[in-house]
């Protein structure tokens, strides 16, 4: 199960290359997998598209049927298959055993609403006419995901596009995968037929660039960073590719006054370094009111100094590795900067001394820091505790919408004409008031600005693999 997946079938790459899955917590060599390139590619995206002309026809009770017998398999292996997650991503099991269990939710929670695609009739302004929508899918659909969450990401496309009545061409991350490869498992033991799903794994911009240049490839759904989405917006100028991207984040939290601070302390510190900060949706930029800054950070700096970190097999472990070397050193780079800005580090930002190997880095809580600070101005995807001061509604507003970004915010106060005005005010596609996670399976996940376009998960994520279409009859 470390090869290929293409056409219901495991197979070494065509130039029979592999490379080394590193766990980033001991830095062993977990296997060698398959390394595939554009002839790969393309051999499963013909597989696909062969594949399309039966599964689009297939009715949403068939598809669902499968798509619920896959969840019952991810639950029913739930333990084993969360145990592989740890060791190629690093996270602490009870998170992995988490994700695959939202991972099947979606898988069910789209078996149910491909059902509901409902179309319509129009009136229209002609006795002899008759008018009507309808949606049908979109054909052969690129997935290509991120390491972060190596099963909530792709679960997320691969449901709803399989749901659709399409078919998927997936790249899961190089780094984390294991879990795709689970994924497919389960659908192909729920009866999912030869060629609707593929998987290739290797060079990523060969993979891309076969995906945007294919004209049998209708669409790419992206996870990743906003620097590769920008790439992909402009290759899909050859074929007119469609794009649905989820890109970075660089979420802020606003903090007032009225709210219980100590209790709040304790919930960022939990919220914070979910993932080890590695989630585009983490809050990032926390703005807490000029009024309770001093109480909040070192309530917060008490929290985050007791976090434990470690294998995430260890008992009471809450903080895991980085994912890579590259990535650790990303994180040390930009503690680095901060301090050179003069900022103070409240807590951590050490290698912790307990761990020999592995890409640990102790949770940070640095303080001491202006709005042109470089935590404020870049995705940190780590775990750093970055804390800002502002002084009122308007000062806070203003800040919160300093970047580039526009995927995720934060708001936490106990007075309801601040969370509206706030909410409305947020140039962010999704708004969280008083609680860490304003995403859900049945709810519309989407950035503005340069964190991406289009929706994953709720109806809107079954919709982006369908096209509409007009059926008009005349002369009756």
């Amino acid at each position: 199960m470390n090869k290929q997946y293409i056409n219901g079938n495991w197979v070494a790459s065509i130039d029979n290359k592999t490379y080394p899955l590193i766990n980033p917590a001991t830095e062993e060599t977990i296997a060698e997998i398959s390394f595939a390139n554009e002839k790969d590619t393309h051999v499963a995206i013909d597989a696909a598209h062969e594949a399309f002309k039966t599964w689009g026809k297939t009715t949403p009770y068939t598809r669902a049927e499968i798509l619920k017998k896959a969840a019952n398999y991810l639950r029913e292996n739930l333990t084993a298959i969360a145990k592989d997650m740890v060791n190629e991503s690093g996270k602490p099991f009870a998170e992995a055993k988490g994700e695959w269990t939202v991972a099947a939710n979606l898988f069910e929670w789209y078996a149910e609403e491909c059902k509901r695609a409902y179309g319509k009739v129009i009136p229209t302004n002609r006795l002899d006419k008759r008018s009507s929508v309808i949606w049908q899918p979109m054909g052969v659909i690129g997935v290509i995901t991120a390491w972060n969450f190596p099963a909530y990401n792709p679960a997320r496309a691969w449901a709803a596009a399989l749901a659709a009545g399409c078919t998927v061409v997936a790249k899961p991350s190089e780094n984390t995968p294991l879990s795709a490869f689970y994924m497919a498992l389960a659908l192909a033991e729920a009866g999912l037929p030869n060629g609707v799903l593929n998987i290739v794994l290797g060079d990523a911009a060969a993979i891309g660039d076969e995906m945007l240049s294919n004209p049998k490839l209708k669409k790419i759904s992206f996870t990743g960073s906003t620097r590769v989405g920008k790439i992909l917006m402009d290759g899909a100028s050859r074929t007119n590719t469609k794009l649905s991207l989820e890109l970075g984040g660089n979420a802020p939290v606003l903090i007032f006054d009225d709210v219980d601070v100590d209790a709040i302390a304790k919930a960022t510190s939990v919220a914070r370094f979910r993932n080890n900060g590695q989630v585009c949706i983490a809050p990032q930029r926390f703005y807490i009111h000029k009024n309770i800054y001093k109480q909040f950070s070192e309530a917060v700096t008490k929290y985050v100094s007791q976090l434990k970190v470690g294998n995430g097999f260890e008992e009471g472990v809450n903080v895991g590795p980085l994912i890579t070397k590259k990535q650790k050193e990303s994180v040390v780079n930009l503690l680095e900067k901060a301090k050179s800005e003069n900022a103070e580090i409240l807590t951590g930002g050490n290698i912790p001394s307990h761990v020999e190997k592995g890409y640990f880095i102790q949770p940070a809580v640095v303080a001491n820091l202006e709005q042109s600070s470089v935590l404020a101005n870049n995705e940190i995807f780590g775990p750093i505790l970055p804390l800002f001061s502002f002084d009122n509604l308007d000062d806070g507003i203003k800040k919160a919408n300093d970047t580039e970004y526009g995927l995720a915010a934060y708001v936490f106060t106990n007075n309801l004409k601040t969370a509206v005005l706030a909410s409305e005010r947020l140039e962010f596609g999704m708004v969280g008031i008083n609680e860490w996670a304003p995403h859900s399976t049945e709810l519309p996940f989407g950035g503005w600005k340069q964190s991406g376009q289009g929706h994953e998960s709720g109806s809107e994520g079954l919709y982006e693999y369908m096209e509409k279409k007009l059926v008009s009859i005349g002369g009756l």
